[in-house]
């Protein structure tokens, strides 16, 4: 691996595909292309957010990099560690350093274990500290996340959505991990309590120096967590930029058409001559369409957005772009008269 030193997780060239059942023995095998050749990088210490509409890979991504589902083809390195190579002890002992925050609070508790022992057990598992000092620092984080050390003793039904969720935070610090996926860890909850555990987490990244990779179809919450953020359209990256880039100078279709969508008040906004509105839907991921996989949807399509497949090409510092259409000196297609 030749990642920079401050780089914790390096993904490159990420394929996960599904087997579909034959409907026949002389049917052709068909795959679902869930992630078709994603890259990126996420920096110590900060947020990677990865947002698209549903179907887009953004879960499945994240799943493999867990290694919660199988692996196609590609390369994964934690720091050093090459996470697809991991199997059997390695890869259990490595989960320590690596955990996930779910996005449903209410099916990933055990309904009947106590809340105390959700937290506990992962410390159990991978062998975490003295088996002495472990209720203690399961009464530390119940204090970190917003809860009340008395209630380890509660099962998850008599607690709140947004409590459950504080519970499932506690749960992946309990093994000081480097890196947290959140797959749409508020996405399930009132948007009241949405702030709430979007400031916990904020605030627990800084204290103990954290690493995210943030999963999440709404843009308002990637452009509050996020310092950096890839869009994903049916299993690629189309655009990928620092957060302020992204919202400010979008350069993809897509993107356009994603910060487009967001509901706004404001008149001047929400009327504005240069919103579009996506017509159709995405193209099947079983036989995804030769070329741009987004040309069947954009406005500005040509006949080689059919015909030839765009690369992720950097356009400016930090700032990358899957589109034909895109200049080499950043003027997107929608910009162009």
């Amino acid at each position: 691996m030749n990642a920079p030193d401050n780089v914790l997780l390096d993904v490159q060239h990420l394929k996960v595909h599904f087997q579909l059942p034959r409907k026949n023995i002389f049917a052709k095998a068909s795959r679902v292309h869930a992630v078709d050749d994603v890259s990126f990088q996420v920096r110590r210490g900060t947020t990677m957010g990865i947002v698209g509409e549903s179907g887009s890979g953004k879960t499945t991504t994240a799943l493999a990099v867990m290694r919660l589902t199988h692996i196609t083809d590609g390369s994964m390195y934690l720091g050093d560690t090459d996470l697809v190579e991991l199997q059997g002890e390695a890869l259990r002992q490595a989960r320590a350093r690596m955990q996930i925050i779910f996005q449903d609070p209410y099916s990933s508790l055990n309904p009947r274990v106590r809340a105390g022992a959700i937290v506990r057990e992962p410390m159990d598992l991978m062998n975490i500290g003295a088996p002495g000092e472990r209720d203690g620092r399961v009464a530390e984080l119940f204090k970190k996340v917003g809860l009340r050390p008395e209630q380890q003793a509660l099962f998850p039904h008599q607690f709140s959505g947004g409590q459950r969720q504080r519970i499932g935070v506690a749960r992946a610090l309990s093994t000081q991990p480097e890196l947290v996926v959140c797959d749409e860890p508020v996405s399930a909850l009132d948007v009241a309590i949405q702030a709430q555990i979007l400031n916990l987490l904020r605030s627990l990244q800084e204290e103990f120096g954290l690493t995210y990779l943030f999963i999440s179809h709404d843009l308002g919450v990637v452009q509050y967590m996020c310092d950096e953020i890839a869009v994903m359209y049916l299993g690629q990256i189309v655009e990928q930029a620092d957060r302020i880039s992204l919202f400010t100078e979008p350069l993809h279709p897509y993107t356009w058409a994603l910060l487009s969508a967001v509901p706004s008040a404001d008149p001047a906004v929400r009327d504005r001559a240069d919103r579009v509105r996506l017509m159709g839907d995405p193209p099947s991921p079983i036989d995804p369409p030769p070329g741009c996989r987004f040309a069947g949807r954009c406005p500005f399509a040509e006949a080689r957005c059919t015909a030839e497949t765009p690369s992720l090409r950097p356009i400016r510092d930090g700032h990358a772009v899957a589109c034909h259409l895109v200049t080499d000196d950043g003027v997107p297609p929608q910009r162009q008269s």
